[in-house]
């Protein structure tokens, strides 16, 4: 495994979509610093937690949740640590089944997710499905080194994403 994977993953369409970032690394390197400091520097509306799959039980590679988007409402409180927060752990601990992360290494990495939770999410099961298989594919993209440079300079010519597509020639 390279020093630190960084991977990102979009699932799902509408409200419910999930969009990861991932960053993964040893626990004494700069992923573990980075996770330490982003653990120890909540701010307002941001507040980094470690995803558990039940009280007590977290994630392993340790996984540190951190919300993209600030909590504006109770439903959205309960969206984000409630099944947001699940499919994430799940999402990990899938990759960690499926070797993705090496069941081997898992107490010696941690993992910081990147998580976006849109205000006007509304079905629970939705947003725990699509950040599962989210954080899942986001570990496996970084294990995996994706996309590779060359897949990159070609969307260069047609970047788009849910909330935009260019109309005419970059």
């Amino acid at each position: 495994m390279s020093d630190i994977q960084i991977g990102e993953s979009f699932i799902g369409e509408g409200s419910e979509a999930a969009h990861i970032n991932t960053v993964l690394g040893s626990r004494s390197g700069p992923a573990g610093t980075a996770w330490a400091t982003a653990l120890a520097a909540p701010r307002s509306g941001h507040v980094p937690f470690v995803a558990v799959l039940k009280p007590g039980v977290p994630a392993k590679p340790v996984t540190l949740f951190v919300n993209k988007a600030p909590i504006e409402s109770p439903e959205h409180a309960d969206l984000t640590w409630g099944a947001a927060q699940a499919g994430v752990a799940a999402g990990v601990m899938d990759a960690v089944a499926e070797g993705v992360v090496p069941e081997s290494a898992a107490d010696d990495l941690v993992l910081i997710a990147a998580v976006w939770v849109n205000p006007k999410a509304a079905d629970a099961d939705l947003v725990y499905a699509n950040n599962r298989e989210a954080t899942r594919t986001a570990l496996r993209a970084g294990a995996a080194g994706l996309p590779t440079v060359d897949e990159a300079l070609a969307a260069r010519h047609a970047p788009s994403n849910p909330f935009y597509t260019p109309s005419g020639d970059a």
